[in-house]
């Protein structure tokens, strides 16, 4: 298998246009922190493997309307919407949504509920509070409108956004915290009048309830009590559903054709969140296709160390001027001698020199007046050159400590998980906001040995 080169010798490449060239892959999954990028890069892999063929839908859990602008659509809602403007062989084309947790829960309730028990439960005030914000129920009702969509066939691949959650965790979490809230003592305590038959046991059940209804009445008032069973009752019947579809789509994603891919920024707290989930993505039999390392920042000049780049612009600062040779300088207008051979300069050579005078520095021979004539034209100009090639220098010193440090950060994480794939992706220079930065991320994460 291929490697990155340049510190990353041991770690095997993530070669991602395989990935959506296979038409075995049919779901991806980008999780990870919040923050890292995961959005963007669920949509340009969605852009690309479009223009390369496939029939595409990309499933975002991100409220922001950028990624709708980006893609040239007003808005995203709950149904997939095509992307004018994305076409590829084959008929590839582009559809995107964005979950509406709420409206994916209504449609579970009137696709599984005969019409006036259905519309019981919709109206149900405790329903309508579960629905719009309960804890888990963003992710779980991601995990539902991934199933739904797997089952229409209408796509050849799925990219899912997963939910910007506090631990990236939850997305997987959701099927079994409901199945755990199902079968708690609280909702079959609830259920227990509608399962117990005939009027003895309704009678011992009743004192028992009075009991508990009263206390939980007391504590949660009355009214809500009241809500809370009824909303209980109304779903007797869709509780076992809900169990069997979040398994079914749980073992989706353990199958061959779902790829996950653990996006993080090179910063210590989301590549520490990264290792935690390839670790449990493998506790869970997960099929990890690799790691992206996006926002990764790079440079032109890295030959050019931050100890050199800083002494450099102190010199400029003290009047002296820099030889090429690491750690020579001299007065200005002496130039010190070289110890290294001459070379053309480069680009990557040209932060750490000043510009070159227009004219020879003058020696010895120069006559006296022509020396002072060359003196003060060089002291109109040689002051603003100076203080401008320190400030780029200073500049570039920075640049190369973050560098450093994102180095630093990515080697302890390849030291921990030499076997995960990885690509780094380039930052930009500014936000994605049209499908033209998008086809540049796409780019980014196609070559992992660009970092220009």
């Amino acid at each position: 298998m291929p490697v990155l080169a340049g510190g990353l010798d041991a770690v095997p490449v993530l070669e991602i246009d395989p990935i959506l060239d296979d038409r075995g892959t049919r779901i991806i999954v980008c999780c990870g922190s919040g923050g890292v990028g995961k959005t963007t890069t669920a949509a340009a892999l969605g852009v690309r493997a479009a223009e390369r063929g496939r029939r595409v839908v990309v499933l975002t859990i991100d409220p922001a309307r950028r990624l709708a602008q980006s893609m040239g659509i007003d808005a995203l809602d709950n149904t997939p919407r095509k992307v004018d403007g994305v076409k590829g062989p084959d008929g590839g084309e582009l559809h995107a949504m964005m979950l509406d947790m709420k409206r994916t829960f209504d449609e579970i309730v009137e696709a599984h509920a005969e019409p006036a028990r259905a519309r019981a439960i919709l109206e149900n005030p405790f329903y309508q509070s579960l629905s719009a914000g309960f804890a888990g129920t963003q992710e779980y009702m991601a995990m539902e409108k991934l199933g739904q969509l797997r089952a229409r066939d209408e796509w050849d691949l799925i990219v899912v956004d997963t939910p910007p959650s506090r631990s990236a965790l939850d997305f997987l979490d959701a099927p079994k915290r409901l199945g755990s809230f199902l079968d708690g003592k609280f909702i079959k305590l609830l259920m227990a009048p509608a399962k117990v038959g005939g009027r003895a046991g309704m009678k011992f059940l009743n004192v028992g309830m009075s009991m508990m209804t009263g206390t939980l009445g007391k504590l949660l008032g009355g009214q809500f009590l009241g809500d809370v069973q009824t909303f209980v009752a109304a779903m007797d019947t869709m509780f076992g559903g809900f169990r069997t579809r979040a398994d079914a789509t749980y073992r989706l994603l353990q199958a061959p054709g779902t790829a996950f891919l653990v996006v993080a920024a090179p910063e210590r707290d989301a590549l520490r969140e990264a290792a935690y989930f390839v670790e449990r993505l493998a506790a869970e039999g997960m099929p990890l296709a690799g790691l992206v390392l996006n926002r990764v920042h790079g440079s032109g000049a890295g030959r050019l160390s931050a100890e050199r780049a800083r002494a450099a612009a102190e010199n400029l600062d003290q009047g002296r001027i820099v030889d090429q040779a690491a750690g020579n300088a001299g007065l200005r207008g002496v130039p010190a001698p070289s110890s290294e051979p001459s070379h053309p300069a480069t680009a990557a050579d040209s932060p750490a020199r000043p510009p070159a005078a227009p004219e020879a520095a003058p020696t010895a021979d120069v006559s006296e007046e022509h020396s002072s004539e060359e003196h003060s034209s060089s002291k109109d100009t040689d002051p603003d050159i100076a203080r401008l090639t320190a400030g780029l220098l200073r500049l570039h010193a920075e640049r190369m400590r973050v560098l450093a440090r994102e180095q630093r950060t990515r080697d302890r994480f390849t030291a921990l998980h030499p076997e995960v794939p990885v690509t780094e992706v380039a930052a930009l220079p500014g936000d994605v906001h049209d499908l033209a930065g998008l086809r540049a991320i796409g780019e980014r994460l196609s070559s992992p040995r660009d970092r220009s």
